[in-house]
């Protein structure tokens, strides 16, 4: 007896993708990385023309230097971060499941799920 489906694989289970829309989240937030990411170049390039600087012996310079060194690591952060929110929004990445909690603590015990006897291929 044959089926009328064609075969085991005969065609895809998944439904039709939704449209793109314009999102006007997502394109603030690639102008916040593209603007994290010049302000970086700008403390980057600024470091390196302090410390030539301080090393020919000016000692305000270090002040400098560091700061636009701290500037650089706080805009590259900020900018990695960013792209992480604008990956979970396209649904590149999936948000973590939730910790366990610690051992001593008191939680209410989750009602357990209904599985099936035998597992997913026993209940076909």
């Amino acid at each position: 007896m044959a089926r009328s489906g064609g075969g085991k694989r005969a065609g895809s289970r998944r439904g039709q993708r939704p449209p793109r829309r314009f999102q006007p989240a997502l394109l603030l937030l690639a102008l916040g990385i593209t603007a994290c990411i010049v302000a970086w170049g700008y403390l980057v390039y600024a470091a390196i023309d302090f410390g030539s600087t301080a090393r020919d012996g000016d000692s305000a310079a270090w002040w400098f230097l560091a700061l636009a060194s701290a500037g650089a690591v706080a805009c590259l952060f900020v900018g990695l971060m960013l792209v992480a929110r604008v990956l979970r929004r396209l649904g590149i990445t999936a948000e973590r499941p939730p910790r366990p909690a610690p051992a001593g603590q008191d939680v209410a015990p989750e009602a357990p799920t209904e599985r099936p006897v035998g597992g997913r291929r026993a209940a076909r």
